[in-house]
């Protein structure tokens, strides 16, 4: 027998953009969510919204994720409704990522590594940063 808050997430056709977005997990809370919407992070079909945008199931959102340095950007088919949040593996069942959207973020991932290869991963030791120092004097 079902409860009747899973009865309740059955019968929506229609849910407010912000709590499908804290219910799907993309943000902690739904301030955040209603932030991020409010600063443009969030696009319904190519445009701008406003937190009460209504979704239903099949449309297409784009969600920038992240700081500046590391932004993501997924673009996600609603598949399902609910206005309550549940554990990771429901919220991932709300959603389905494109392909293209996929492929886009692994090949910037990629980017960051590469470009994070010219730092090193430890500081100099002393002996080191004396060699570097030594070698900056030469230069001069």
């Amino acid at each position: 027998m079902k409860s009747s808050t899973d009865q309740k997430n059955q019968a929506l056709a229609k849910v407010r953009l912000d709590k499908w977005l804290w219910a799907a997990r993309f943000y902690r809370t739904r301030t955040l969510a209603k932030q991020a919407i409010e600063s443009g992070r969030v696009h319904y079909a190519g445009s701008r919204v406003k937190t009460s945008k209504e979704i239903s199931v099949g449309d297409e959102l784009t969600i920038r994720q992240g700081s500046a340095t590391a932004m993501t950007e997924k673009t996600v088919v609603v598949e399902a409704l609910t206005i309550q949040r549940g554990n990771a593996t429901a919220a991932q069942a709300l959603y389905s990522e494109t392909e293209e959207s996929e492929k886009r973020r692994a090949y910037y991932a990629e980017q960051r590594k590469l470009a994070n290869l010219a730092r090193p991963d430890n500081k100099p030791n002393k002996k080191e940063r004396r060699d570097l120092q030594r070698f900056k004097n030469k230069q001069e």
